[in-house]
């Protein structure tokens, strides 16, 4: 904990000595995209040597990969949106803020549940400082366009500019195509996709603030449910032979215009002479989802703490700092990038603020480096209806807890207390459970998540649902 401490301190102290003009000051252009898995972005088969692509089409995405540091073991802060999304713009593991799944924790038919969960807050609280109020202090104009599913409106959480956010999960706006019925994004005519509409202002948001540091968090709702595309490039993937794991031509026709967005916005930077002076990242808040997409190899999909939930592809291109298309194997988290966006810009942490993350700002000079944290951790308190269960029940998952120290990762499910280990470098996919063989691992893992659960006040329930009915056929 001291060394912790002092590690923290330092950062503050050299967040304090960073006095950056207008000029020096990088711009951040934040791609987020929603539910996009882990495997379905084309440069991940690349590092992985897979043979079974080709389906899905991402030219844009991999060309920025092979600009960017490519972090080969990045990971969501939850398997779901809502939390996930809290985390990154909090800095803070989910028991800080509450907002643990999105909605109601009891999701699913109460017969089943064992436990009474959790309760669940479902909006951002206006004492937690976002990454856009942090960056307001030093000279940023910043915008969301896009998903929010925080509260009402980014714009009193630091943001500027708000397109299309609210406390909506999925496209509720009119849903995908035209007419178009979101805050301050109003479109009556026909044939206008929200993909592009997001794109269209975003670039128009570069363009007015191009003289100053600006963030961009262009927070897509795609490729989230409806899976709903554009015809032209449904056509095209109806077309195309499937591979063994890739078969949904209108998903990938989503995922196409995602892609199509990040080439746009990047050549504006390019045309504005501004692609010098501006950090991208690419990131998703949780693993793809079963019904649209597969995550092979992965184990699990969006709504569980195995790799598929929450393994997500992420890049980082600062132009000069990182090197284009080195890999970084280091274990990393979504609240890291709050540390990072401010270590990078100059920006001094909110005083009196707790932020869990890792400033990533070391590894982006130096893949190779070590952020000597002891892990990173996961608290989902909350059950999640669909299948996926590997226990033979009828949820994508029931409560439970997850920690990845070094290679080794360990899950544990609340209402039964079985605990599940996994080498990750030995067996990406979870297909062994190594909890009875190596005990002194298991031991080493859980007794750390224990701790964590204290320093953090993360609640787990013990209460009984006293509508559960063990005779019940799932």
């Amino acid at each position: 904990m001291k060394i912790r401490f002092l590690a923290s301190l330092l950062f503050v102290i050299s967040c304090f000595s960073l006095s950056l003009s207008a000029a020096e000051r990088p711009n951040i252009v934040f791609f987020f995209i929603d539910d996009l898995g882990w495997a379905d972005v084309n440069y991940t088969y690349d590092f992985l040597k897979l043979k079974d692509r080709k389906f899905y089409e991402t030219p844009a995405i991999d060309k920025l990969a092979s600009e960017s540091l490519i972090f080969t073991d990045a990971y969501a802060n939850a398997p779901n949106c809502a939390p996930s999304r809290a985390c990154l713009m909090s800095g803070q593991y989910t028991p800080r803020h509450g907002i643990f799944t999105v909605g109601d924790p009891k999701r699913g038919n109460h017969k089943f549940r064992k436990l009474d969960p959790i309760p669940n807050e479902t909006v951002l609280a206006d004492n937690f400082i976002t990454i856009a109020e942090a960056l307001k202090t030093n000279g940023y104009t910043s915008a969301s366009m896009g998903k929010w599913h925080l509260g009402a409106d980014p714009t009193t959480q630091g943001f500027d500019v708000n397109v299309a956010g609210k406390e909506w999960g999925s496209p509720s706006g009119g849903g995908y195509h035209s007419p178009l019925r979101y805050p301050n994004l109003q479109i009556k005519e026909k044939g206008i996709y929200l993909t592009d509409a997001l794109t269209e202002r975003a670039v128009e948001f570069i363009e007015s603030n191009q003289d100053k540091p600006f963030f961009l968090y262009l927070t897509h709702y795609a490729v989230h449910t409806p899976i709903q595309a554009k015809d032209e490039l449904t056509k095209h993937f109806k077309d195309k032979k499937p591979t063994s794991h890739q078969n949904n031509a209108k998903y990938a026709a989503m995922l196409k215009s995602v892609d199509e967005s990040v080439d746009s916005v990047l050549k504006t930077l390019d045309r504005l002479n501004l692609d010098e002076k501006t950090i991208v990242v690419f990131f998703s808040d949780n693993g793809g989802h079963m019904g649209a997409t597969s995550n092979y190899p992965l184990r699990g999909a969006k709504g569980m703490l195995y790799e598929g939930g929450i393994r997500e592809p992420l890049l980082v291109k600062w132009p000069g700092v990182t090197q284009a298309g080195a890999l970084c194997d280091e274990p990393i988290i979504g609240i890291d990038l709050y540390p990072t966006f401010l270590e990078v810009t100059g920006t001094a942490p909110p005083a009196g603020y707790t932020l869990d993350g890792v400033s990533l700002a070391l590894l982006l000079k130096n893949p190779a480096a070590s952020l000597d944290r002891e892990a990173i951790f996961w608290h989902f308190p909350a059950y999640l209806q669909g299948r996926g269960d590997p226990h033979g029940g009828p949820f994508r998952t029931t409560p439970a807890g997850a920690i990845r120290m070094g290679d080794w990762k360990l899950i544990e499910w609340f209402e039964t207390g079985r605990l599940e280990l996994y080498n990750l470098k030995n067996d990406l996919s979870e297909t062994q459970n190594l909890a009875e063989t190596h005990s002194q691992d298991l031991k080493r893992l859980h007794d750390a998540m224990k701790q964590w659960r204290t320093d953090v006040n993360a609640p787990v329930s013990t209460t009984p649902n006293p509508q559960y009915d063990p005779n019940a056929k799932k």
